[in-house]
């Protein structure tokens, strides 16, 4: 037998501080990801350009989108997102990336830290995540599986057999 709700006791699922703390810590880090791999996309050189170049760019527009996602998460839970450059610059948890042009074989293999990074942000929250909000611990297992398959992608170019 159902129960009639009235309208005043009808609400959505709001996150605690703790989750919009995760969340705010893996938007931080996709967006400072996407900033990285399009500073890496403009100043590779060498072997390989062309196909690096591009799968950067695959990088960058998956972290953009995965941030986006986040964002509008958070707000759909009562959560405000910081993405204010001043913000990313003093929390996120990935290296600074080097300035100046850095050859194939060496972005290869400060990207793949990078997205490593990132992915280790998603799964050191994902549990807590996953006990408060499963829908949400959806996300994180899509963003972690769309990151480490463009890191093998990536981080192959420099495999020798």
């Amino acid at each position: 037998m159902s129960t009639r709700r009235n309208e005043s006791d009808i609400q959505g699922y709001q996150a605690t501080p703790e989750l919009s703390g995760h969340l705010q810590q893996v938007l931080v880090d996709l967006i400072e990801l996407g900033l990285q791999g399009k500073q890496a996309h403009w100043n590779v050189v060498g072997t390989n350009f062309r196909d690096l170049h591009l799968q950067l760019d695959e990088l960058v527009d998956f972290a953009r989108e995965g941030s986006d996602t986040i964002a509008e998460r958070m707000r759909a839970l009562d959560a405000v997102p910081d993405g204010r450059s001043d913000a990313v610059a003093a929390t996120t948890t990935l290296p600074e990336f080097p300035g100046y042009e850095r050859n194939t074989g060496e972005v290869v293999e400060l990207i793949s830290v990078r997205i490593y990074a990132a992915v280790a942000t998603l799964r050191g929250v994902h549990d807590s995540v996953d006990a408060a909000d499963p829908s949400t611990a959806d996300i994180l297992h899509q963003l972690i599986d769309g990151l480490e398959k463009l890191a093998w992608l990536i981080k192959s170019e420099n495999r020798k057999v």
